[in-house]
């Protein structure tokens, strides 16, 4: 596993602010972890990206982590976290703590009182848990993969 070196840089971006090369950069790193690495031929093209905000984490210019905030729809609507992947050789280094530390700090920023919701891999229960998220209903199937709903309030 290659060690993080220095050159490690976050961003949000809104949709329409990123240029046809950021977007089809990042596009293709979500396909290259969602779809091919992970082998769960879904719909990454859901039509949420055009409202999201997306958060890019870059080592040395290259995407190497990237999460997704949907703002919530009103009032009461939850925010919600998505998409949140680390390229694979850089896994368990801290980056998608970092991704998340950040993603809710921007949350509590930008919108303080809504709940933030997220679909878990099951697998990653424990890792949401250690940022006060809990499990609620029941694992479900979304591309192959376990997925539980999770909240934090």
């Amino acid at each position: 596993m290659p060690k993080i070196a220095h050159g490690i840089t976050t961003e949000w971006r809104r949709f329409d602010q990123l240029s046809a090369e950021a977007l089809y950069e990042m596009l293709r790193f979500r396909q290259q972890i969602f779809v091919v690495e992970q082998r769960s031929p879904y719909l990454d093209l859901d039509g949420f990206d055009q409202s999201a905000h997306h958060l890019l984490l870059r080592i040395e210019g290259t995407i190497s982590g990237y999460l997704r905030l949907m703002p919530p729809a009103d009032r009461g609507a939850v925010v919600r976290i998505g998409r949140v992947a680390i390229a694979a050789g850089l896994r368990r280094q801290g980056l998608g703590r970092r991704l998340m530390t950040e993603a809710l700090s921007f949350c509590r920023e930008r919108y303080s009182g809504h709940a933030i919701g997220l679909s878990a891999q099951c697998y990653l229960v424990g890792f949401y848990h250690s940022f006060g998220f809990i499990e609620f209903g029941a694992p479900f199937d979304d591309g192959g993969i376990p997925h539980i709903e999770m909240r934090r309030d």
